[in-house]
């Protein structure tokens, strides 16, 4: 396996994320909660921006594609049809030695092999390695329940993904959205999985986001499709930023595919513990619209208004991880320089995904400069997200906007005072430019709207 030669670690994220306010373990007075997360002030306008770019692609920029908040709480048949009760299991053991962990059994055996061992061979337990118990299939969802009653009848789960609630809304979506196939419902959601191993902070949660397709098409046309969304998926990753060779296309071989997909690949990023999934795009073929159509016993197929053709649309699903997602724009834009003989940390956000654009600063808190800056930063937050910052030396500042991703700095100064204009500072090249006052805004939004691409260097392994 490849491993990352950047500087950044998952050590340093995390401490970056306590740090600067975007992320804190949840429940952490108490001790906190395993693999669970808060998203705190500056995490909250991260991800929503790596959301609002994901609508934007998919269905602002789109003609194909309607848009669907479907509940978390479905029908209990729900999940019969789409096998989830009965197959969405994996392989528990547990250590029978000093610790008493449990493992998923396949990870076990895969992180064997990729050693170059036996994965065949008796498994230990990694922790104490001490004797692990016969395997047994937990279900991952879960089980909650309606009313007041806790019997049988009243039973409900979490939902595990968001692509079932898609499914059994295509008919209300086809009633109303005026779309014939090949369409697209999006929708951006949480879902809920019992993981027995989850970890690398907010890589694999219990609780996670999805940002999540199910585009319905023709059966002819569905390898077609499915290679035009991997182009299309790809290029929104490197479009923000993302170098491209921290990123692969994986396709799935032989037992990795899902028994209802023809079609599978992963777009894969190299994050610090090597090579891991971001997105999945899938060619699930007409599994789910006919496995609800015989549980719930209404018609989920389509009828070609030309021809009178009638067909099941097959759907190609990409299906990405809003919190992975958050988490992999932030692995790629974080860098350790060195400016005048100090390191300075910084994250290189694409300016669309920072959490702020523009932080206004008064070079010193006297002579009016204060008053100034905060009337420029009054008139700039009308138009972008935008700080006002005077907590400390303006190096200090400086450092703090750094690495919260600000990709630029309007400093009030004594020259400020004189002819109106202020110091522009580029977080990436460092670059400072004088420009009038009355210009900062409109300055702004060029730059924010203008092409970019990380300067980060090719690094990868």
């Amino acid at each position: 396996m490849s491993t990352p030669t950047d500087a950044v670690t998952m050590d340093k994220i995390v401490s970056l994320c306590k740090r600067r306010g975007f992320i804190f373990q949840s429940s952490e007075i108490y001790g906190g909660l395993a693999s669970t997360y808060d998203y705190g002030h500056y995490g909250v306008l991260l991800k929503s921006n790596v959301k609002a770019e994901w609508w934007r692609a998919v269905l602002q920029e789109r003609d194909d594609m309607v848009a669907l908040d479907a509940a978390i709480l479905m029908h209990p048949r729900t999940w019969e049809a789409s096998g989830h009760l009965a197959g969405f299991t994996d392989p528990l053991v547990q250590c029978l030695g000093k610790c008493k962990k449990r493992w998923r059994e396949d990870h076990l055996r895969e992180a064997i092999e990729a050693e170059g061992g036996d994965p065949d061979a008796p498994l230990v337990c990694p922790e104490c390695g001490g004797e692990l118990s016969e395997p047994r299939n937990f279900n991952l969802m879960f089980e909650t329940h309606m009313g007041p009653v806790q019997d049988e009848g009243s039973q409900v789960f979490l939902r595990p993904e968001t692509a079932q609630g898609i499914f059994v809304n295509f008919k209300n979506v086809m009633q109303f959205a005026r779309k014939r196939p090949p369409f697209g419902i999006a929708q951006v959601g949480k879902s809920f999985r019992n993981e027995i191993t989850p970890g690398n902070f907010i890589f694999r949660t219990r609780e996670f986001e999805q940002m999540e397709i199910e585009f319905f098409v023709p059966p002819a046309q569905a390898p077609e499709w499915h290679q035009r969304w991997m182009d299309e998926r790809l290029s929104w990753y490197t479009d923000l930023g993302i170098r491209a060779d921290h990123l692969r296309l994986r396709r799935h071989e032989g037992d990795e595919l899902s028994h209802y997909s023809s079609a599978t690949s992963d777009i894969e990023y190299l994050f610090p513990m090597g090579w891991s999934e971001l997105e999945g795009i899938a060619n699930r073929g007409d599994f789910d619209l006919t496995q609800h159509a015989e549980y719930s016993r209404e018609k989920l197929d389509y009828v070609d208004p030309g021809t009178g053709e009638r067909y099941v649309p097959h759907v190609i699903e990409p299906s990405a991880g809003a919190d992975r997602g958050t988490l992999a724009f932030m692995v790629d834009a974080y860098d350790e320089e060195q400016v005048e003989g100090r390191e300075r940390v910084l994250l290189r956000l694409h300016p669309r995904l920072a959490p702020v654009k523009a932080a206004v600063l008064p070079l010193v808190n006297k002579d009016g400069q204060p008053e100034k800056a905060r009337a420029i930063y009054e008139e700039l937050r009308k138009r972008m997200p935008a700080e006002f910052d005077t907590g400390g030396s303006i190096g200090k500042r400086y450092r703090r906007q750094d690495e919260i991703g600000t990709p630029w700095g309007v400093t009030v100064d004594h020259q400020s005072m004189e002819d109106d204009t202020v110091t522009l500072r580029d977080r990436d090249s460092l670059e400072q430019t004088r420009i009038p006052a009355a210009e900062v805004a409109d300055e702004l939004e060029r730059r924010l709207h203008a092409e970019w691409r990380s300067p980060k260097p090719v690094t990868a392994g």
